[in-house]
């Protein structure tokens, strides 16, 4: 048989000849390479696999392309061969990923391995927030935020409550149920967030939550629902300085791969029993995803291509400073990161937001294909729909004032409403009818009933409604029945809150700093030449114009001791800013229990001591011998030693800082605070016997003051210094007692030790900080004193029953075309818009201002 297509190569004409013996000879030759894996053991087998092997062999005046396979460990394949075999697989992203998907379910069926599977129950689900009454408008003022911090002391003497409790969900119930896709219909504010959140076990715990929520049965407290289950937030955070692909790649490596493993162990165990040999491509995609521990993961390159990332899968996130990926690209790197691990329920909050139709149509298609192949469980909240995207789902809960109007499948959604009196006309979408049919500014132009007149159907009537329906009924009865637990897979939820080991998530942080400390290296550099600069700088102010050994040149040289200490200090202020700006991030990926916080911490101390090597050296070496210290050698290790221990602690205490306070303004006016007061206990502007004793206990909590300690006994306790003076007193001596630091030589090695000390104190705080303390929140719950006695109001008037409602409109206001064809004529204005001789100017700059200007250049 010959293949086409036919062309020219080096001057020879290239023919692709295959004919069927062929065909014959390669399926005996991969018959007896799948026998030689099947003899492997098992930790070996379900890490061997097949990859294709192009070759082209010249034979006379044509070339012959031959493909064969080749036996290769999946662990091994190259970052080229794990994209050329992708692209391979999903060329068409629609149709070859429902085929891949498909494929994957039939090898799984004809073994009999069933997948994992999560239905998610909520029984009476009540949350309630407590809001802060304020004067005037509910605004985050100065005023309100000063008012907030004496909020304990006006309750105290008015003995009046200042804050209410408002509700956000009121009385909820459903199911989720596996295999089915829903999605999550509601005006702005109606509660939709907090539902998923709650799903997902990641309320805050600020907010009272009552109800029930089950996962196959179990209550959260059970297991770890943030391992089971992922919300997708609906903000972007990500590191700016990593691309696309080592965003997900991270993520792939801390999520694991959950039961993947244990279930490919199972079908290779069974396909070898039953003598079953499967495809190949198939084959080498299941064991790839499987292996847990690979710092690039097959599944993102897989990720990529199904979300449309694989054409900036190597561009920079980028931030608002630094250009990077458009928002849209920003909101699908934000689901990627999670559906790239073993999660089993996602509750996507507004993923479509910043992306156009038809990119959303594609990932909805795809999640909808997850879904139904997978047995995966899904929850999309989306604002407005397209109607091809709203017809790919499955089951709808409509919300609304924190209440469900609907839980059940799309088709009859429609129908429930006619039934209500309303109907949707025909050119109008079905998901934004369904948004506006419950508001009361918009509910009027829908009523189509001629038989009766319109009155305003509240939320409640319409929740009330719903309960008594068919559909409502039906939902009541199954969650009046218990969920079998025998039929739930033992690996459907996640008893452990990390996927992987200590050491494997130590190494994986690691790589990851490594990488950004590359990616941020011109501020390491810059820094390091500025501080070279400034130490160039220091050496000719301070340059060694005298050599006596006095009071007065000893007096020249605590200046400039003193001054050291102060750069080194302040050289570290750049790790507070630097960790502020990564702990949203942070604080994301730990809630999702990709790593604790330890595991970021300890990378970010270790890796920035070569900085305090290099920066402690630069200064040393520039400025040891010119500005005219001890001239021992060991004088000058010793000085360059404490300098790193007091860089470190710098460093340290700028990483607790940024940890304790989170926000740049906070941590920045906190960090100034502190280095003033260090500065001032230090020893030199005010020495210690100038302190009052009530005061004498900030010299020895100041890491300046063992700096001052250490670098002045190294100096003055040097053989130059031991002159005797008159008191039989050495001058070294005696400058070290006037200055308060008249100790032992030993105490130069308590002072490293000190300083080490706080930078290992300084470390356990940041690590603490980010265990304990809370991610500091976007915004506080506030509500007018005027616009309270409303909500109350409001609350009391929707309890009303829909039997007693009796309010009638005129039925004269529906048009006659609504009333004669049951359709209903959307209300149009016709305006148009008259513009002539419109013009648009740039004033330029004089040409004398621009030559000026330049001169001035």
């Amino acid at each position: 048989m010959e293949l086409t297509p036919r062309g020219r190569n080096q001057g020879h004409v290239v023919t692709f000849d295959r004919d069927a013996d062929s065909f014959v000879e390669e399926d005996k030759e991969l018959q007896s390479k799948w026998a030689a894996i099947e003899k492997l053991p098992t930790f070996k087998r379900i890490k061997t696999s097949f990859v294709d092997e192009i070759t082209q062999e010249e034979s006379g005046s044509r070339w012959q392309r031959s493909s064969s396979k080749r036996v290769v460990d999946v662990t091994k394949l190259g970052a080229v061969d794990k994209r050329l075999f992708i692209d391979k697989l999903i060329k068409h992203i629609e149709n070859d990923n429902l085929n891949l998907l498909q494929k994957l379910r039939e090898r799984m069926e004809r073994v009999n391995v069933k997948l994992p599977s999560v239905e998610v129950r909520y029984k009476n689900l009540n949350v309630e927030a407590e809001c802060e009454v304020v004067q005037g408008k509910p605004l985050p003022t100065l005023w309100n935020s000063f008012s907030s911090l004496f909020s304990d002391l006006v309750k105290t003497i008015s003995c009046s409550s200042q804050e209410t409790k408002l509700g956000i969900l009121k009385d909820v119930s459903g199911i989720i149920k596996p295999a089915r896709l829903t999605l999550l219909l509601g005006p702005p504010s109606c509660g939709k967030t907090t539902l998923l959140m709650a799903l997902a076990g990641k309320l805050d715990q600020s907010l009272e939550v009552s109800g029930e929520i089950c996962y196959n049965g179990h209550r959260l407290d059970e297991f770890v629902p943030q391992k089971t289950s992922a919300y997708i937030s609906q903000y972007d955070l990500h590191i700016p300085e990593m691309t696309v692909r080592e965003t997900i790649d991270f993520s792939a490596r801390c999520q694991g791969v959950g039961s993947r493993a244990d279930i490919m162990t199972e079908i290779t165990r069974k396909e070898k029993e039953q003598g079953i040999f499967p495809d190949p491509d198939i084959d080498t995609y299941m064991k790839a995803i499987s292996v847990e521990g690979q710092s690039e993961n097959l599944q993102t390159e897989y990720v990529l291509k199904i979300l449309g990332l694989d054409i900036c899968a190597d561009t920079l996130v980028g931030d608002a400073l630094d250009r990077g990926i458009s928002g849209g690209q920003k909101k699908r790197l934000t689901t990627g990161e999670m559906i790239v691990g073993p999660i089993k329920a996602l509750f996507m909050d507004e993923i479509s937001t910043g992306l156009d139709s038809s990119t959303t149509f594609q990932i909805v298609t795809c999640l909808q294909q997850l879904v139904h192949i997978n047995d995966a469980t899904a929850v999309l909240s989306l604002l407005q729909p397209a109607p091809e995207t709203f017809e790919l789902f499955d089951d709808l809960i409509l919300m609304a004032e924190g209440k469900i109007v609907y839980h059940g499948p799309c088709s009859q959604a429609l129908q429930f409403f006619k039934d209500c009196g309303f109907w949707c006309p025909e050119r109008k979408g079905v998901a934004d009818f369904l948004q506006e049919v419950t508001s009361k500014k918009d509910q009027r132009q829908y009523w189509y009933r001629t038989d009766i007149p319109y009155s305003y159907v509240s939320v409640d009537e319409f929740s009330q409604i719903f309960k008594t329906s068919y559909w409502g009924r039906m939902l009541d009865d199954e969650l009046s029945q218990p969920y079998d637990k025998s039929q739930s897979h033992e690996s459907s939820l996640s008893y452990s809150k990390y996927s992987l080991g200590k050491w494997d998530l130590f190494k994986a942080c690691m790589k990851r700093e490594i990488l950004l400390m590359k990616r941020n290296s011109f501020i390491y550099i810059f820094k390091t030449v500025q501080l070279t600069i400034t130490a160039i700088i220091t050496m000719t102010v301070f340059l060694r114009t005298q050599l006596d050994v006095d009071l007065l040149g000893s007096n020249y040289l605590l200046g400039s001791l003193y001054y050291t200490l102060v750069r080194l200090m302040t050289n570290g202020v750049a790790e507070l800013i630097m960790t502020i700006t990564r702990l949203p991030v942070v604080y994301k990926q730990k809630a999702f229990y990709l790593y604790p916080a330890w595991a970021y911490c300890l990378p970010a101390a270790i890796l920035k001591i070569p900085f305090s090597v290099l920066d402690s050296l630069v200064w040393t070496s520039i400025t040891y011998y010119v500005i005219g210290y001890s001239p021992e050698i060991t004088r000058f290790l010793r000085q360059f030693l404490l300098l790193i221990a007091l860089h470190m602690s710098s460093t340290s205490m700028c990483r607790s800082l940024a940890a304790v306070f989170k926000t740049d303004v906070a941590a920045t006016t906190v960090g100034s605070l502190v280095l003033v007061l260090m500065f001032l206990f230090g020893g030199f502007i005010l020495p210690r016997p100038s302190l009052p004793k009530w005061l004498r206990w900030g010299f020895w909590v100041s890491p300046m003051s063992y700096g001052e300690i250490g670098i002045t006994l190294n100096e003055f306790l040097a053989p130059r210094w031991q002159k005797i003076q008159e008191g039989n007193i050495t001058v070294g001596r005696e400058v070290l007692k006037s200055r308060g630091l008249d100790f032992d030589s030993n105490f130069f090695w308590i002072s490293i030790g000190a300083l080490l000390g706080f930078a290992v104190v300084f470390d356990i705080l940041f690590i603490v900080a980010l265990t304990y303390l809370k991610e500091p929140k976007q915004s506080r719950a506030l509500v007018s004193k005027k616009r309270l006695p409303q909500l109350k109001r409001g609350e009391k008037n929707n309890e009303v029953e829909l039997k007693n409602k009796s309010v009638a409109v005129d039925i004269t206001h529906t048009s006659k075309e609504a009333q004669s064809t049951g359709k209903m004529v959307l209300p149009f204005l016709p305006l148009s818009i008259a513009f002539k001789d419109v013009q648009y100017f740039v004033d330029t700059p004089p040409v004398k201002f621009i030559i000026t200007f330049l001169l001035l250049l």
